[in-house]
């Protein structure tokens, strides 16, 4: 089983707090793995929940450029968002696709044997991988694993993910898209790479907070269906994702069948039940409530 931390309160304290007790000190020079926030979208995490804990680790914020039509899928758009939304006031931020691909192989992947990502990746020695928990109109749901694969995955990189391996180009791969399952494995594939990639210097914090049924990537949103559960935090990406849809499951709060159609309807579950069974992490988990 591996270890699952969870606290009600939402926080920047809290946020830090729920990185301590993983008892994990990230070495060397550290990313931390956010999303910014597409243009127009009113749910996604500002800069000042987590500048704390950026601050903690000096970490630097990364992020890529995005596959789909929008204000993040060029750099100069993309700067501009990142300057708009406030992200440049309190951190450096990377787009670590700005200049180049670099690619990850994925020897054992279920459907793609090869992952692009931005090529700045190679110049940090470990991941904070921070989520926000919400539904996802493609994928279901993102978490953790989303982070890790159509997150830190290049232009190419989405494209080729998305299209399960049939094409890199992100204006053809919309019109081409494959059957479901495939895609879902596709993201699992990819994750793997990047979390061994780190070679256990990766940690993941999820936050169920503005759960909204669509995602950050999303300019025109639905609100959040559900109130706010709280933080989670682990070394395994697949616990952190299965806890958070367990947490959704067992929740009374009148929005969850709502939330949990978004999930069902794309088969979300997939993603977790693919990446478990690649072994870079486990479905099956002990979840510690921290005061």
């Amino acid at each position: 089983m591996s270890k699952v931390y969870f606290a009600k309160e939402i926080t920047p304290e809290s946020l830090i707090k729920m990185y301590e007790v993983l008892g994990v000190d990230l070495k060397g020079k550290i990313a931390i793995k956010l999303h910014s926030g597409e243009d127009g979208n009113q749910n996604y995490l500002r800069p000042d929940f987590m500048k704390k804990l950026v601050e903690k680790l000096n970490a630097t914020v990364v992020e890529c450029n995005t596959a789909y039509d929008g204000a993040r899928t060029n750099n100069k758009d993309h700067r501009e968002l990142l300057h708009k939304h406030g992200w440049d006031e309190y951190y450096n931020v990377d787009l670590m696709d700005e200049e180049e691909d670099i690619v990850l192989d994925i020897k054992d992947g279920k459907v793609i044997k090869k992952n692009y990502v931005g090529s700045h990746i190679k110049n940090y020695d470990g991941m904070l991988v921070l989520s926000h928990f919400k539904g996802h109109p493609m994928g279901g749901f993102g978490g953790a694993l989303k982070q890790l694969s159509i997150g830190c995955a290049s232009r190419k990189g989405k494209a080729y993910i998305h299209g399960a391996g049939t094409t890199e180009d992100a204006d053809y791969v919309w019109s081409h898209l494959p059957e479901q399952d495939a895609f879902l494995e596709s993201m699992a594939d990819a994750a793997s790479s990047v979390h061994n990639l780190f070679n256990g210097n990766i940690v993941y914090i999820n936050v169920m907070k503005n759960m909204s049924v669509d995602c950050d990537c999303c300019a025109e949103a639905e609100d959040p269906c559900m109130a706010d559960i709280g933080i989670l935090s682990s070394t395994d990406p697949v616990a952190i994702d299965q806890a958070c849809i367990d947490l959704v499951r067992g929740s009374n709060d009148k929005g969850r069948d709502h939330f949990l159609e978004r999930v069902n309807s794309r088969h979300g579950i997939h993603t977790i039940e693919a990446a478990n069974d690649l072994g870079f992490g486990t479905r099956e988990y002990e979840l510690i409530e921290i005061d």
